[in-house]
């Protein structure tokens, strides 16, 4: 009847909804039959509806009273909390009420009582409380009772009813007066629940009848003494728990800006910790004593098994309450020291506090003795329960209870004590504990000697671990995040993170493996203490998973002590940082490399503290077996890590060189020894006479490095307590290092120069190359200075380098001993070899052959001048060709990828990539310069200082019966000698400008081409200039677009983005064409460029090229200086970068330059000027640069990695000819020295890797072999004609002429 009740509405319409009309279809269901939705028919504002809730789902149970059991019973909190689970849902949505606040309940709850819808079992008119007092059970439950009640209890819960105005939203405050969401106060004040035993202060016995204690003994009246008093200063407990949390943790959590928001929390963690945990565990001892003191009341028979339960509760919530203590109280002092609002805020709480009951209105709180209270309290319990042990009779069973609750929470003390040692983490008194001062002489006398030696070194071992993981966290918290937050930073932003990366690298990990390794020894500690077993288990699995972990920080550790030495040195704002840490009280007077050694000797500790374990352990224990096992893992570690921290320690010794290094004024060399990859060979000591020198004690001692990729010779001096090393001369690349004698009879040191000349052996001439770096330390005491001949009479074995280059030559050096000789040579073989591996592997081009038999010399014109001009020599019947001087490469009208390259004896032209393609298509001496203007299909060719242009038709015919264009070419020039032309794009226009010479001064003359008159069908010749093969002296093809002069001999001409650039004697002439107005760079007016300015004076400029957005490489033939747009030097060294050859020419293949030195070939990085490749050669010259007319020369499709064709960036941009291996000529039968020929290489350099473009500027990736090889094609079908000099191709398309090697 009562769930048919609980199915009315309102208006006590019973609701038809619950059984459906209708039967329902297959699949289908009905909500109403779960019991979930149960709810959505309930109105909790009728107190009938909650009764019949209350009624079906209030738990019930045997509860005793007064030894009296009642079936079918609840108690008082039992009736609150099933009302609660019914009602707070409503009550948070409607009113914000928190779940855990019963007062609605609990006025529900007495209101039900009032309406006699429960009774109490001795019909007491106690008001229901929200406790465990008091058994309640309902009429119809009794035995023969009346049965159901007639009718249920009635009445409105006002604070449950919703609000009658329909614009009442959640969250929108509402018009209507009485909206039941706008009462605040129907809930009423925040009470405390009566106490349920009546006033605190009454003792025991005045509270129970005088013939029941004249019935019982004096002890029995002792003991029930004593338990109600426990049960007092339980109560008072749990009330000083209950302030704490109303005096100061919630007032904290509202209060505004006492604590910085974002520390409250952290502060509230530390300071409190579990305190909250504490009060609901010693509320349910309360909630038993209650239950007892009920169930036996008035003589309480047992009480030991109720402590003995809560001693197994408390076992996980005090310890760490106890633990953390000293943390707490050091943080609350801390806080009061340091925040002023604070102090001023607690002294406010302690004087006016929310009293919870009357007794406590005027009484000042301390915060620092509430937060003491649980230890004070826990200490308590085993003296009171011993008083109650003492007053219990013989043969009670409870008094067996009472001793193993003692026991048991005598050792919570001791586990406590424990969890203080483990949270101090080795700060404070607790952290000096030893094992001896946690285990008790009761333990130590049960114990062997070797069997406490054992348990005091398990004890170190963890005891150790717990400092070690306190230093790494402590790397954080004392360096890495001041250095972060640092404003102004202590270290520059750039540098930063590179700076924490390399010197603390993976330290984070190493902490997160050593607190594992510590929870679980801590775990172990806390189940076994005061005797361990085993933490070999522990070790093995601890070390199998930081093995990785190690291997990669230990060989960092002379990185990053080198860095820190380094920053130290550098930066007064890091040193003074450094020295503030040392006095953090958690540093230990340490400095930061002491922190970040730790891991190292921390693995040595490990195996040494394994060892004694192993000693002390007895035969036949498990330790016995498993710590060798975790030994051999620990050493193997330490082994594997030797070659990285060798690695390491040699990679410190080049950087540290590389920053002791002095170069002279302007001489600096970036030798790039930062790189990951670059590696120090070799030092030591060799001896050297200065060149020329006839002093017998003028030998001086050289330091010497042997890079893997360069040699450097200094002298080191000691200069502000450090030993720098002066470069005396330029450092050598190894590129052009040769090896020449190493077997030399040795000398004597005394014998001077004029011995050597008399046969003796030794200096007769040198050049070495110096380079400066930080000295070892049995160097650093040596002297330069001269010894006397009586002195220094020893032997000195030479040996002999030569360097190729400007600044090249022999240079003999000598060594102490036979020994040392023989380890310089093994070292420079090594360099050497591994220096060609490397280059090898890491070139950025390739040499790709254009043409090797087609262009060869007499033996007798390889002579040894290098200048780019030309030696004429006879045609020998047809069979030489004379110097090449250039080449182009140029797509014909249908496709075709063809080069010219020209030559003394006229101009070729061939298929790209097939040498054997090469034909003579122009009959013209002297050629020294050719171009191509693919727009207008004209073919510009300088020979024997004439200008000539062709058209590409004439010379290379689309089909053989085309309408030919105009065979006889156009001089351009008139009668005056053109030294030099440039073609190239001005402002949209493609003009041409060529130089002649009158005096002293350079002519230019402006050319600009008209396509109109080129493309014209060719007319007859008429004349006598046309009967010569060229038309008449003003050209029709070209336009004069400006003339103009520069009283200066000039060289070259550079077209730039809106103006030109004319390289001559004054620099670089830098011109607007509109109105001739120029600037010279760079600028030498300014006195502190002096001798820059001289420098330039005395070297050709040959090129200019953009490094960056804002920045300029100027090239002269023995230099390169940076400058910016104003012509400035733009770097603070002085921009200045010393060429290793001298420069015949340069060319750029972004992001390089080559430089052509008759020897070989210079790469470097155009941004950096760093030397990047070297490829040797003979009598080598560049024969195009990459210039021209728009520079969209169709080239071989090359293939990419994935098959993908390349970019542009990845084709060739430079041409260049060097002396092929000899050979002999056709017919000669290799006799006689005058039949000897010299083949000319005529190539292309390929970039090996690929060229991306990014940010405007070009950027390559180095490393790697050559990712493709030299790719050939099949020899295209050509026919020459004897008649006219060009050459035709059939009707065939160009696929069939050529074919792309894949």
């Amino acid at each position: 009847m009562l769930r048919d009740l609980a199915n009315f509405n309102q208006n006590g319409v019973e609701d038809q909804w619950n059984t459906p009309d209708e039967p329902l279809a297959e699949g289908e269901y009905w909500e109403g039959d779960e019991e979930d939705n149960e709810d959505a028919f309930v109105n909790f504002a009728l107190l009938s509806n909650l009764a019949v809730q209350l009624k079906d789902k209030v738990p019930r149970g045997t509860h005793v009273k007064g030894s009296i059991p009642y079936p079918k019973a609840f108690t008082g909190k039992d009736i609150v909390s099933t009302i609660q689970q019914q009602i707070q849902r409503e009550l948070l949505i409607n009113h914000n009420v928190s779940t855990s606040d019963r007062r609605a309940a609990l006025q529900i709850a007495r209101s039900l009582q009032s309406q006699l819808f429960f009774y109490e079992v001795e019909w007491g008119n106690k008001v229901l409380q929200d406790g465990v007092e008091d058994v309640y059970m309902f009429l119809d439950d009794i035995e023969g009772g009346g049965g159901e009640l007639s009718e249920l209890p009635s009445g409105v819960v006002t604070m449950m009813t919703r609000c009658y105005s329909i614009m009442c939203e959640e969250g929108v405050k509402c018009y209507a007066y009485g909206c039941p969401r706008s009462d605040s106060t129907l809930l009423g004040p925040q009470v405390v629940s009566e106490p349920a035993l009546g006033p605190s202060n009454q003792s025991w016995a005045t509270k129970v009848e005088k013939e029941i204690i004249e019935s019982l003994p004096e002890s029995e009246i002792n003991r029930q003494t004593i338990i109600h008093k426990i049960i007092s200063k339980e109560e008072a407990y749990i009330e000083d728990l209950n302030t704490v949390e109303k005096t100061f943790i919630n007032p904290l959590l509202q209060s505004q800006g006492v604590i910085p928001p974002d520390k409250l929390h952290d502060f509230i963690d530390v300071v409190f910790s579990n305190i909250l945990d504490l009060r609901e565990c010693n509320k349910r001892l309360l909630e038993n004593l209650y239950v007892r003191q009920r169930e036996q009341s008035p003589v309480i028979q047992r009480i030991g098994d109720i402590f003995l339960e809560a001693a197994t509760e408390f076992r996980f919530a005090y310890p760490n309450y106890m633990g953390s203590h000293q943390a707490a109280e050091r943080r609350l002092k801390e806080e009061m020291d340091n925040n002023v609002d604070f102090r001023m805020w607690l002294e406010a709480q302690s004087r006016n506090p929310k009293p919870a009951s009357a007794s406590d209105a005027h009484h000042k709180l301390d915060l620092k003795h509430l937060l003491n209270r649980p230890p004070e309290h826990l200490q308590k319990y085993p003296v009171l329960l011993d008083a109650i042990h003492n007053e219990t009779a013989r043969g009670n069973p409870d008094g067996e209870f009472l001793v193993t609750a003692i026991d048991a929470i005598r050792s919570l003390n001791g586990v406590a004590q424990l969890k203080t040692f483990q949270m101090a983490m080795g700060r404070g008194t607790p952290g000096k504990w030893e094992w001896h001062d946690l285990a008790g002489p009761e333990v130590r006398e049960k114990m062997t000697k070797d069997e406490m030696k054992r348990q005091a070194i398990i004890f170190e071992l963890i005891k150790g671990e717990m400092a070690y993981v306190k230093d790494l966290e402590n790397i954080g918290v004392m360096y890495i995040q001041p250095l972060l937050q640092a404003d102004p930073p202590i270290i520059p932003q750039p540098r930063l993170n590179q700076f924490i990366a390399s010197v603390f690298n993976n330290y984070a990990d190493l902490h997160q493996h050593h607190l594992r390794l510590l929870d679980r020894l801590h775990h172990i500690q806390r189940e076994q203490h005061p005797v361990i077993r085993s933490v070999s288990a522990a070790m093995l699995d601890a070390v199998l998973h930081f093995r990785e972990a190690y291997m990669e920080y230990i060989p960092n550790y002379p990185i990053a002590a080198w860095r820190i030495d380094s920053e130290m040195r550098n930066n007064p704002e890091f040193k003074t940082f450094v020295d503030q840490c040392v006095r953090h009280p958690d540093a230990h007077r340490l400095d930061m490399q002491n922190f970040i050694n730790r891991p190292i000797p921390r693995l040595l500790r490990y195996e040494l503290l394994l060892k004694s374990i192993h000693e002390e352990t007895p035969p036949g224990h498990e330790d016995k077996t498993e710590i060798p096992n975790v030994l051999d893992l620990i050493k193997a570690l330490g082994k594997e890590t030797e070659p990285g921290v060798v690695s390491a320690k040699q990679k410190v010794e080049l950087w540290k060189y590389n920053e002791g290094l002095v170069f002279k004024p302007g001489e600096s060399v970036d030798m790039d020894l930062l790189d990951e990859n670059r590696s120090l060979i070799f030092a030591g000591k060799v001896m050297r006479q200065p060149e020329g020198s006839l002093e017998w004690s003028s030998w001086s001692e050289l330091f010497v490095l042997l890079f893997d990729n360069y040699l450097v010779m200094t002298k080191p001096k000691e200069r502000d307590g450090a030993t720098k090393y002066q470069v005396n001369r330029r450092p050598i690349p190894l590129d052009l290092l040769t090896m020449i004698s190493f077997s030399d009879p040795p000398t004597q040191r005394s014998a001077g120069l004029l011995q050597n000349l008399r046969g003796g052996g030794g200096n007769t001439h040198q050049s070495s190359p110096s380079g400066s770096h930080i000295p070892s330390p049995e160097f650093s005491s040596t002297s330069t200075s001269s010894n006397s001949p009586s002195s220094d009479s020893r032997l000195v074995y030479p040996f002999t380098l030569h360097q190729s280059g400007r600044a090249g030559g022999t240079h003999i050096l000598f060594a102490e001993s036979a020994a040392a000789r023989t380890e310089w040579k093994q070292k420079l073989e090594e360099a050497l070899g591994l220096r060609k591996v490397v280059q090898e592997a890491n070139k950025v081009f390739e040499i790709e052959t254009l043409s090797i038999d087609t262009f060869l010399l007499p033996s007798m014109m390889n002579g040894t001048g290098s200048g780019s001009g030309l030696v004429q020599q006879p045609s020998y019947e047809g069979s030489y060709t004379g110097r090449v001087t250039c080449s182009v490469p140029f797509n014909t009208a249908d496709g075709r990828g063809l080069v010219a390259i020209g030559c003394a004896e006229g101009v070729w032209i061939g298929f790209r990539h097939d040498p054997k393609s090469m034909r003579r298509v122009l009959h013209l001496k002297m050629v020294t310069q050719c171009a191509m203007l693919d727009d207008f299909g004209i073919f510009l060719v300088l020979a024997d200082k004439s200008l000539f242009a062709y058209h590409i038709e004439a010379l290379v015919p689309s089909t053989p019966h085309a309408p030919q264009a105009s065979q006889v070419p156009q001089k351009l020039n008139g009668t005056k000698d053109v030294h030099f032309f440039s073609v190239g794009n001005l402002h949209g226009r493609t003009l041409v400008i060529y130089m002649k010479k009158k005096g002293l001064d350079s002519i230019f003359r402006v050319l600009e081409p008209v396509g109109d008159k080129i493309n014209e069908r060719s007319r007859q010749p008429a004349g006598f200039g046309s009967k010569l093969g060229f038309r008449s002296a003003k050209s029709e093809w070209f336009r004069i677009y400006r003339d103009f002069f520069l009283p200066s001999e000039s060289f070259d001409l550079i077209f730039l983005k809106a103006k030109i650039a004319i390289l001559c004697t004054k620099g670089f002439e830098i011109m607007d064409l509109y109105d001739f107005k120029s600037v010279t760079i760079p600028q030498r007016e300014d006195p502190r460029l002096a001798y820059l300015s001289k420098r330039c004076e005395q070297c050709r400029p040959i090129a200019m090229y953009r490094s960056t957005e804002d920045e300029f490489l100027l090239c002269y033939d023995e230099f390169g200086i940076y400058v910016d747009k104003h012509g400035d030097p733009s770097r603070s060294t002085g921009g200045v970068i010393e060429w290793e050859g001298r420069a015949e020419r340069v060319a750029q293949h972004n992001p390089f330059i080559l430089l052509f030195d008759s020897r070989f070939i210079e790469i470097r990085s155009l941004e950096t000027g760093r030397l990047v490749q070297i490829i040797p050669g003979t009598e080598v010259r560049c024969i195009w640069d990459g210039r021209g007319v728009g520079n969209n020369v169709a080239q071989t499709p090359r293939l990419g990695p994935n098959g993908g064709e390349l970019s542009e960036l990845q084709d060739a941009k430079v041409h260049a000819v060097m002396n092929a291996p000899e050979m002999h000529a056709p017919g000669s039968g290799g006799r006689g020295a005058s039949s000897r020929v010299v083949t000319q290489l005529v190539f292309e350099l390929i970039p090996t890797l690929p060229l991306d473009y990014q940010d405007g500027r070009d950027s390559y990736i180095m490393g790697g072999e050559s990712q493709f090889s030299s790719m050939q094609s099949t020899a295209s079908y050509m026919n020459p004609r004897s008649d006219s000099q060009y050459w035709y191709t059939d009707n065939r398309s160009v696929n069939d002429y050529y074919q792309p090697a894949r």
